[in-house]
């Protein structure tokens, strides 16, 4: 996996499918939510969104983003936060082999395998988002 720091802004799917070359849906939006009170990562494919009112989830404010995952909106990766959040992974990504991930700035990203990303979070659950 090697980050790339790309001239041009990945801050949203679009930049940053545009980006590097890809589909949409090969963007992996790293969203932080709220469901009672706990902070929820989910892990979105950059061409689907996420049903917060089937899964019980309000989007978190900025402030909250930044002191859950050491990282400002824009710039999320899917893991290696301040602290382990529960994840929600979008079950369309497996729809590709290689996706694409915010690597904590609005200008960096790694290509990762599918697979991959999902063994290097195992606690995570693998669920209908949209």
């Amino acid at each position: 996996m090697e980050v790339q720091v790309l001239a041009d802004s990945t801050r949203t799917a679009a930049e940053a499918a545009d980006a590097v070359g890809c589909e949409l849906g090969q963007i992996v939006k790293s969203l932080v939510f709220e469901r009672d009170g706990d902070v929820v990562m989910c892990l979105c494919a950059g061409d689907r969104t996420v049903d917060t009112t089937r899964l019980a989830l309000a989007r978190a404010d900025a402030e909250r983003v930044r002191a859950a995952t050491g990282f400002s909106i824009g710039g999320i990766p899917p893991l290696g936060h301040d602290r382990e959040l529960p994840t929600l992974v979008d079950v369309s990504l497996r729809r590709f082999e290689t996706v694409w991930c915010a690597a904590g700035t609005p200008h960096a990203v790694f290509c990762v395998r599918t697979e991959d990303l999902l063994r290097a979070l195992p606690d995570a659950e693998l669920a209908e988002l949209g």
